[in-house]
């Protein structure tokens, strides 16, 4: 049998399923209930959110086969030929379905004339079409399109929604995740269902038994082992300046990506204040982080630390710099030299 990905293996085959958007599922739902189902809808949102599985949930749900279901990958079909070709073939009848139901993925890549075609479809379609187009880049769909369609945005789903379903697929998996390893995943995925359950595969088929530890994980996705992360949170807990820009040194010469390398110092940072401001907390903290959780308690519990919320604040502005900066890892040092410079 092929081996099927996890993300397919996984995919949603009803609105219960559907993790995360209720607001939708809810509102299609109503709207086959009560007999009040649209003739355009646009699914806006990030990758990886599950547009096109809601979609096609949708038509199963209105009892849509296969020979009436039609996907259309825009990216590569964006022409006014391709869309005068779909405006012509939409007036044949269904061949054994209530509904003719067109699914558009990455519908922003129609070109302009292609969208100026296929207005005249969606003000006048037959009573059977329906159509869906999903996109990543709702500004740059026509307010004359947007105008004519019920308009849907997916959420994003927190860190914390991406650590369980995670924690949840390695368990039927017959994996066993150990702590932090869940977290790591969620963070790398970075609100996408998709490419979540995308690295929990190559994780999973990195290891040589069913127990994920965090040091496999990290060598599994290529993220900063946790003791660069932790000597950078030390040094600025201690005020070193030397070793704190040592470790983004060092991190920076191992090729590891800044991005991710800052957001794994943001996290620790995070639940070091956490741990000090928040004492309810720390059980939970504590399960999470598994063997970490005892140095950052250190860190937090220091009488004389120089981490802070001012800290953290730079840090995360630091965030919104990298991407634009010409060296990555210059973000990371101009934070260190704002909290901990002398002549700041």
């Amino acid at each position: 049998m092929a081996h099927q990905s996890l993300y397919r293996a996984y995919r949603p085959q009803s609105f219960k399923d559907v993790i995360g958007q209720p607001h939708i599922t809810g509102a299609l739902a109503e709207q086959m209930s009560a007999g009040k189902v649209g003739h355009a809808y646009l699914f806006a949102g990030s990758r990886g959110l599950g547009k096109t599985s809601v979609a096609r949930i949708f038509a199963k749900e209105l009892k849509v086969s296969d020979k009436d279901l039609y996907e259309i990958d825009a990216a590569s079909n964006n022409s006014v030929e391709d869309i005068r070709s779909l405006s012509e073939n939409i007036h044949t009848l269904p061949f054994e379905s209530p509904y003719k139901f067109y699914i558009l993925d990455e519908a922003h890549m129609l070109s302009k004339s292609a969208w100026n075609a296929f207005l005249k479809t969606l003000e006048e379609p037959p009573s059977y079409a329906i159509f869906v187009m999903a996109t990543t880049e709702l500004d740059k769909v026509p307010e004359t399109v947007r105008s004519r369609c019920q308009a849907f945005q997916f959420k994003k789903p927190s860190k914390e929604g991406l650590t369980k379903l995670i924690a949840s697929v390695a368990k039927k998996e017959g994996a066993t995740l150990e702590a932090g390893v869940a977290e790591l995943i969620a963070l790398i995925a970075d609100g996408s269902y998709r490419d979540a359950l995308s690295v929990l595969e190559k994780v999973l088929s990195g290891s040589k038994d069913t127990t994920i530890t965090r040091a496999e994980a990290e060598k599994a996705v290529g993220a900063p082992r946790g003791q660069l992360v932790h000597a950078l949170i030390t040094a600025l807990s201690q005020g070193n300046i030397d070793s704190a820009l040592t470790a983004i040194r060092t991190a920076s010469k191992e090729e590891i990506e800044m991005s991710l390398y800052l957001s794994l110092v943001l996290e620790d940072m995070r639940t070091v204040l956490l741990i000090r401001h928040a004492p309810e907390l720390r059980k939970e903290l504590q399960e999470e982080q598994g063997e970490e959780y005892a140095s950052l308690e250190e860190i937090a519990s220091a009488k004389d630390s120089k981490l802070t919320h001012t800290t953290l604040r730079a840090f995360l502005d630091a965030a919104s710099r990298i991407r634009f900066s010409p060296v990555p890892a210059l973000p990371l040092e101009l934070a260190v030299y704002e909290v901990l410079g002398e002549d700041k």
